[in-house]
């Protein structure tokens, strides 16, 4: 019969390869994501999979102080993930330069009536 222990041991095992196999995948999409939402997303991404690695080890080990721990990365990280939107929302409001054709001062003069010549 298989003890309750033997059962955590190979349920822990299963969860960190799974877990190791997130974290190499979403490394990839930090380094490759075609958009800064993207790489942002898998930041966050990261976080709540370090927050599984701890609270797999925490499970493996009996050890509970990792949970405290696994709590304040995700305070943390929730926080990054509010102050990386901020800072993506913020982007948006930079005035764009103007087009070449405007500042080389080719720019039409428009009528009286508001009709372009």
């Amino acid at each position: 019969m298989i003890t309750p222990a033997a059962i955590v041991a190979v349920a822990s095992s299963a969860a960190l390869v799974i877990l190791g196999l997130a974290l190499i995948l979403t490394v990839w999409r930090v380094v490759a994501g075609p958009t800064l939402p993207d790489r942002i997303l898998a930041l966050d991404m990261l976080t709540g999979i370090a927050i599984g690695f701890i609270a797999v080890i925490a499970v493996k080990t009996g050890f509970s102080l990792y949970i405290d721990i696994a709590i304040s990365l995700g305070l943390v990280g929730f926080l990054a993930t509010v102050a990386f939107a901020r800072f993506v929302l913020s982007r948006g409001n930079i005035k764009s330069k103007p087009p070449a054709a405007a500042a080389s001062g080719k720019t039409q003069k428009r009528r009286a009536g508001g009709k372009k010549r």
